[in-house]
């Protein structure tokens, strides 16, 4: 049983809250702790403004939401850890190498492809990365 979720990117302002937030909404009513770390993160730093408003449009409110710095406690404490990369996979496995086997990527049920960083990018490509979380977080859905 999975009670606490940990979400990883680089920035921790982008995609990891996008997945954290969709999760928390979608699990409201569950008792699940979901929560989100950069690799570099932009520590306390909002999110991006552009996937905050895709966010907001379908009446999400993140704007609590402050960057924080991935550690191995963190790890440690989480049942599941889901990264947007592959090669987020491989730096998180050196951070805390014995939470391996709780890592995985967050399209690992679509087609276990990267979830690419919209970061510095247009509005379309926010949308196109929301679309891919979205789905990578439906697909999890049925094995919380």
């Amino acid at each position: 049983m999975f009670k606490r979720i940990l979400i990883v990117c680089v920035g921790n302002i982008c995609r990891s809250p996008t997945a954290e937030f969709i999760f928390r909404d979608k699990l409201k009513h569950r008792d699940i702790h979901v929560s989100s770390a950069g690799l570099r993160a932009l520590v306390g730093r909002p999110m991006d403004d552009q996937a905050m408003q895709i966010l907001k449009e379908r009446g999400i409110d993140a704007a609590e939401h402050r960057a924080r710095q991935l550690n191995q406690a963190m790890l440690r404490e989480a049942d599941l850890v889901l990264a947007m990369e592959r090669d987020h996979l491989t730096v998180v496995s050196r951070i805390a190498p014995e939470a391996s086997g709780k890592m995985f990527l967050l399209d690992k049920w679509q087609d276990a492809s990267d979830v690419p960083d919209p970061y510095h990018q247009s509005r379309q490509m926010f949308e196109h990365v929301h679309t891919m979380i979205d789905r990578g977080v439906e697909s999890w859905l049925r094995y919380l």
